[in-house]
């Protein structure tokens, strides 16, 4: 199938913009790549530093230098559901490298947080900016320059994106993303949604609540709901940097071991070693990243790869814009309905088909560059399969299928849940926004009310708590961006919203601070640039403003006359609450130096941007 015209044209567009930049980022992985393995070029000792606590087998492959060397980047910690799983990994990597005649060594770790359990609270606000500490990691861990190849450990919101970013510095490697896997389905997330609702009515107590929680979160792996992290993995399989059909095998399973071993002897056959020398920058390129963008569109994925893309791509060298997933959205459908877009868990979704099954229907409807290079040394014309394991425990492979197993989850390009993809880009007097348009109801597409103003999450709950927030209104929670306080996730605005929408009440939420994939069923405007701190037209707005949220159009605006719109002073706010404490005062400079939501909110290349 010859490729969509909308999406060449996207693709021709960002080439274009991104010419001399990647020309660039090309040139400097190119003269990292002319020394062969880097670790023949170091001094004796360095080299002696490097192998001192290995093995015999591997010392003595290490001292020669004419086997490949595998770094291994991992996020694990113990408390992490999803990076939980990777603490078997590395004895598992390394027993899979030897049996190649390779070695494998850890180069370093790097921090993994969890919205989950920083969310509503102060931890939230340096979540986003860990994106760049992981990256910042990622790259000390390679500094050695004693590999020759790479495999990252990776899974949840902003650690895939991190670890990507690291990973572009060091693109003449060969790298692969080597997933966890989800947890096993525990407490539909419909019923978890409903209890949450309860409990921010009063009517459920704390313990109810915390009951549902653990039976919704309750073993290792991913969470089941399609958020960031599970938006993370659908990417990085559209992309070609996993091996296909990764994404969603549950976590400790006999086939996640054998689709891990895979993943370590396709980067260990990538080497500049062998014969077929794939560097991950070189690999990935303007192609990849929009399959990544029709992706997220197609599958009602996350609003935070709005973001992440943007970052990402620009450690590559490559302009990605908003202007890109706009265009793009008319054309490809949405033909996923997982929760909160719908009731599925990620396991349901997988086993109506999955990414595999995306693929394959994307790529028929020429919506996907099936001649991008892969780890898997094909294009990714040959992703539209899924792994098994046959009656010996061997790693087989089988075709996509060609139905969706269960329609109320999955539908192919023809008989999409929405013609459209599921996130919208906004435009009007109050900036840029982004909205999650998925699991929305048609009749809530748009929204006009008056506005009500608040300066944090608590402030809306307390108005929610007093019963203060009565007919229909547009909530307008400002001085929540980047520069502000690290622009965290908003979550706790939506049970009370979702209580108020349920009663009647139109409502909406405008904000320049976050949402992310759970993103659910009250229209969010969110991400709104420029933001309040940096006198963004958010910071205009007053008390009962008129504010006009209309995802059909495609606009944002406040119903205000010019004239005295032009004339107003933004508000300011007292943010020093936000900026000490819980480590908060540590990330001063990233505030400082942070762009805009719409370059990425990145501390890294922003002239690229």
């Amino acid at each position: 199938m010859s490729i969509h015209s909308t999406v060449g044209e996207v693709t021709e567009r960002i080439v274009k913009r991104s010419h001399d930049n990647r020309a660039r980022y090309l040139d400097r992985i190119a003269q990292a790549a002319e020394r062969r393995p880097e670790r023949t070029h170091l001094g004796c000792a360095n080299q002696a530093h490097g192998f001192a606590a290995c093995g015999p087998i591997d010392k003595e492959r290490l001292r020669e230098g004419r086997t490949p060397n595998l770094g291994i980047v991992t996020a694990y910690n113990d408390m992490l559901s999803a990076h939980q799983p990777y603490e078997r990994f590395p004895p598992l990597i390394r027993e899979a490298a030897r049996e190649a005649g390779a070695t494998a060594q850890v180069a370093g770790g790097t921090p993994a947080m969890c919205d989950g359990i920083t969310q509503g609270f102060e931890g939230m606000e340096v979540g986003l900016f860990s994106r760049e500490v992981i990256a910042l990691s990622t790259a000390v861990a390679l500094s050695h320059q004693t590999f020759d190849a790479t495999v990252m450990l990776g899974i949840c919101d902003k650690i895939v994106p991190g670890l990507f970013i690291g990973a572009a510095s060091f693109g003449h490697l060969p790298t692969v993303f080597i997933p966890s896997g989800p947890m096993t389905s525990g407490l539909p997330n419909p019923e978890k949604s409903r209890i949450r609702q309860l409990y921010a009515e009063g009517k459920v107590s704390r313990d109810e609540l915390l009951a549902a929680e653990a039976a919704s979160y309750h073993a290792p792996g991913t969470c089941t709901f399609y958020g960031t992290a599970n938006t993370n993995q659908m990417v990085m399989e559209m992309m070609g940097v996993h091996i296909p059909g990764a994404s969603f095998v549950n976590a400790n399973t006999p086939l996640r071991d054998a689709l891990t071993r895979e993943g370590v002897r396709r980067a260990l056959a990538m080497t500049a070693l062998g014969n077929e020398y794939t560097p991950f920058g070189a690999m990935v390129d303007e192609r990849s990243f929009v399959n990544a963008i029709a992706g997220v569109l197609a599958t009602g994925g996350s609003t935070n790869h709005t973001l992440h893309l943007l970052a990402m791509s620009a450690a590559m060298g490559i302009t990605l814009t908003w202007d890109d997933f706009d265009a793009l959205s008319p054309v490809v459908p949405l033909v996923a309905h997982v929760y909160p877009s719908g009731s599925a868990d990620v396991n349901q979704f997988a086993a109506a088909g999955g990414v595999p099954f995306v693929i394959r229907e994307l790529l028929a409807a020429g919506l996907l560059h099936g001649d991008i290079k892969t780890v898997w040394g094909t294009t990714l014309d040959a992703y539209a399969i899924e792994p098994g394991l046959d009656a010996e425990g061997h790693l087989v492979w089988r075709e996509a299928a060609e139905k969706s197993g269960d329609e109320k989850i999955l539908r192919g390009v023809d008989q999409p849940f929405s013609v459209e993809g599921g996130i919208r880009v906004l435009d009007g007097n109050l900036g840029r926004a982004v909205m999650k348009t998925s699991a929305l109801a048609p009749e809530r597409l748009v929204i006009e009310g008056p506005a009500r103003i608040f300066h944090s999450q608590e402030a809306l709950q307390d108005a929610f708590k007093a019963g203060a927030l009565t007919g229909d209104f547009v909530a307008v929670v400002r001085f929540q961006g980047p520069k502000a306080n690290g622009m965290p996730e908003l979550h706790k605005l939506l049970p009370p919203l979702g209580v108020l929408q349920d009663r009647g009440q139109r409502v909406a939420l405008l904000t320049d601070g976050r949402m992310s994939g759970a993103s659910g069923k009250v229209p969010s405007a969110i991400h709104v640039t420029p933001e309040a701190v940096a006198g963004g037209p958010i910071a205009r707005i007053r008390e009962g403003d008129i504010i006009r949220i209309d995802a059909v159009s495609g606009t944002l605006a406040a119903l205000v006359d010019e004239k005295e719109w032009a004339a107003r002073e933004p508000a300011t706010a007292d943010l020093s609450a936000s900026h000490e404490g819980v480590g908060r005062e540590l990330f001063a400079p990233f505030r400082a130096a942070v762009g805009e939501a719409d370059t990425g909110a990145t501390v890294f290349f922003r002239s690229a941007a």
